[in-house]
């Protein structure tokens, strides 16, 4: 007897809630306790100053890990193996699984002291921390951490006992940059920072010898006061006689460059290579900051395998000379990849040789060249002479690790870490139903300032022409010609096309959140040109250039994304993508590059990809839908809750919604066209389940999609709302991808 997906689905799920029910004290000895849960509990009117998440860090021991905070599947799995140790299958499901974790006295106390501790380091002097064991269950225990806080303590005044004089005069200049000040709560944390932030202040400005250690607190607390009076002490240096003096500023002497490589004296770079990514400067003062720079610079270029900067004081004066040793890499490499393809359940195979030069002006300009080829055998295809797809692509791109514009200053170029790229692609496509030839031109910067979390991209120019040399009369009769069905769309991105892009982007991301940006636009300048040299139009209104129509548009996409650590193994993501595009001028449709769609791996997974929207629009041709199924408007609303399940799996839980539209009226796309009266009915919403396999360097993703409201419907019944109607067959939708979906 067969059973059916629901079925198969229901059963997956009952095996999972069975499991997770399976005695989890089975390895528990008798006179111990599984640890079951564990609870921070702050007592006082000050209880929400404290941040509790951060405060289980101190936790010396932690419960058994939940799938969603729910589930102690890892624990049950341990719980199923057997006592022979010798048999691969009790081997296999304990390392899958996670051991009991056993309640241990001396650790609970342990960690109230540390919990008691941490709470005085943020200015609750007199907190103070005990712990209550309560029974849960059969072998299993709960504890509470209960933290009576008190009232916290604040700085008064504060005082700095400096004891270099040239020190003195140069704090002074940078006070606006203090972290600690009169009247905020005592941190000891903070205190630390405010050490670590001197420090760098002085290296930065010469001093190479001092540290942290120089630099010490005495606090003083006046009785029966909350206030507490603060000395900063900075000691002086001492010579080699144990005698006071002032700490002295270092003068870079000698920058000198070698090789780091035993079997290869030459230095593989050119002078002036070295030279810009060198921040230091001979005959000025030692600078972390610019040595952490030179580290970074000579990071960033992929002919450097690796760099290392030493300094040599010189006895007796204030001098040191600088040693850079820079090894390189193997400048070529070749790479041959094969490959399977399957696109709908065409079946195929694909293979790509690419050559690529790390270093080839010996300025680790990267040079790589790719020639590709694929084969695909096209199924379902009537009334075409031949069913098989062939592509055959040659790329070249030459990166430089530097801006290619000229009158840009040394200082300029040190400033900032740039990329220039200039490439050139050809790629020839033969199909049943048509050969279609694309050539792109580009050049392009990208460009990103030191110490910052910000990136720039600028495409100034991106050159693409798009030649139909052939299509077969079936397609011209069925799509293009006929009168009956004259599609607009179809018949815009089946002719030649030349596309002109300037585009500028922008991308901003320091951990929890994140921002992208880009705008671009096309044909402005030629059409601009058209118009003053008053060029003429073809039978479909266009101006030409080189006797070719030329796309004109403006484009616009953001996405946002933001994080919620909710523990150590959970985490809450919301994100937020929108992207519109209006063609106008030389155009009424959009290229079909530029062109949006919803459903997928990294859309609304409900749907598969392309096959949502636009608006209510409901497919109808499924040959053609790859084009009648995108749209000039975009909105994506995501919300997943991630947690670690145990090696290297994690889970996901996910809610989308989003769709599609068009911004002008196409009869081709009945319903798709955006309305503000009408777009919030129209927004699709997806729910479902997801599986991750970290490997560290990749991810790869499983996602289960089902649809919840659909608004591509023809009658109001269960097909509107899926999510009270549920149908397996009709509404899942399965995604398998590399890397986190935003």
């Amino acid at each position: 007897m067969r059973l059916s997906r629901t079925n198969l689905l229901s059963s997956l799920l009952s095996a999972i809630l069975v499991l997770s029910s399976c005695s989890t004290t089975r390895y528990v000895p008798e006179g111990t306790d599984l640890l079951n849960s564990i609870r921070l509990e702050a007592v006082g009117e000050y209880g929400h100053d404290v941040n509790k998440g951060q405060l289980r860090n101190y936790v010396r021991q932690k419960p058994n890990s939940r799938w969603f905070s729910m589930l102690r599947l890892p624990l049950a799995t341990y719980s199923l193996s057997g006592r022979d140790s010798t048999k691969w299958v009790n081997r296999m499901l304990r390392s899958m699984g996670e051991a009991p974790v056993l309640y241990n006295e001396r650790l609970a106390d342990l960690t109230c002291n540390d919990l008691q501790q941490e709470l005085r380091n943020e200015g609750f002097l007199n907190a103070r921390v005990t712990k209550r064991v309560a029974r849960t269950g059969k072998k299993k225990v709960g504890v509470t951490y209960r933290m009576e806080l008190g009232e916290p303590y604040f700085i008064h005044h504060i005082d700095y006992e400096i004891a270099d004089s040239v020190i003195d005069k140069m704090m002074a200049t940078d006070s606006v940059n203090r972290l600690i000040h009169e009247g905020q709560k005592f941190n000891v944390s903070l205190l630390d920072n405010e050490r670590k932030r001197i420090t760098e202040f002085l290296t930065d400005k010469g001093y190479y010898r001092f540290h942290k250690e120089y630099i010490s607190y005495a606090a003083d607390t006046a009785q029966d006061s909350r206030l507490i009076n603060l000395t900063l002490f900075l000691d002086p240096c001492t010579n080699e006689q144990h005698e006071d003096t002032l700490h002295t500023i270092y003068y870079i002497r000698n920058i000198r460059y070698a090789s780091g490589d035993p079997n290869d004296s030459r230095i593989h770079l050119r002078k002036h290579v070295q030279s810009e990514c060198t921040y230091l400067t001979e005959k000025q003062p030692y600078s972390s900051r610019k040595l952490q720079n030179t580290y970074a610079r000579f990071g960033s270029l992929q002919a450097v395998k690796y760099t290392n900067i030493n300094f040599l004081p010189i006895a007796g004066t204030d001098s040191l000379d600088c040693d850079i040793h820079i090894q390189t890499n193997k400048p070529s490499t070749i790479s041959f990849q094969p490959e399977g393809t399957n696109t709908a359940g065409d079946l195929g195979a694909a293979a790509s040789l690419t050559y690529q030069n790390q270093n080839l002006f010996r300025g680790s300009e990267v040079l790589s060249v790719e020639l590709r080829g694929a084969y695909e055998a096209i199924k379902g295809l009537e009334g075409y002479s031949s069913q098989d797809f062939l592509e055959y692509s040659a790329q070249a791109r030459l990166q430089f690790p530097r801006f290619i514009i000229p009158f840009v200053s040394h200082q300029m170029r040190q400033r900032m870490n740039a990329t220039s790229e200039v490439s050139l692609i050809y790629d020839l496509q033969d199909r049943p139903e048509f050969h279609r030839r694309v050539l792109s031109a580009a050049l392009r910067y990208k460009w990103n300032f030191p110490h910052r979390h910000d990136r720039f991209q600028m495409d100034l120019i991106d050159l693409n022409y798009v030649f139909m040399p052939w299509i077969s009369d079936t397609f011209k009769k069925d799509y293009l010609d006929s009168e009956n069905n004259r599609n607009a769309i179809l018949r815009y991105n089946y002719a030649d096309l030349f596309i002109t892009k300037l585009g500028l982007g922008y991308s901003y991301n320091k951990g929890h959140f994140a921002i992208k940006t880009n705008v671009e636009s096309s044909g402005s300048l030629l059409s601009l040109a058209s118009r003053m040299f008053n060029a003429n139009k073809d039978a479909d209104n266009h101006f030409r250039v080189f006797n070719i129509a030329f796309a004109q548009y403006a484009k616009f996409d953001v996405d946002l994304t933001r994080s919620f650590q909710i523990d150590n193994t959970n985490q809450l993501v919301f994100h937020c993508g929108f992207g519109i595009a209006y063609p106008y001028g030389n155009s009424t449709v959009l290229p079909f590059e530029k062109r949006y769609f919803s459903g997928g791996a990294n859309s609304v997974r409900g749907w598969s990809v392309r096959s949502l929207g636009p608006g209510k629009y409901k497919e109808k041709d499924g040959r053609i839908n790859f084009i009648n199924q995108t749209g000039d408007m975009k909105l994506d609303l995501n919300m997943e809750y991630r947690t670690e399940l145990f090696w290297k799996l994690g889970g996901a839980l996910f809610v989308d919604a989003g769709n599609i539209w068009t911004l002008r009226e196409y009869n081709e796309q009945p319903g798709g066209q955006f309305k503000f009266n009408t777009f919030i009915d129209q927004i699709a919403v997806g729910y479902g389940v997801g599986l991750r396999l970290n490997f560290d360097y990749f991810i790869i993703r499983f996602d289960l999609g089902m649809k919840a409201i659909n608004p591509a419907f023809e009658t109001e019944d269960e097909e509107h709302f899926p999510i009270l109607h549920p149908r397996f067959s009709r509404d899942y939708a399965f995604h398998f991808a590399v890397g986190l979906p935003f």
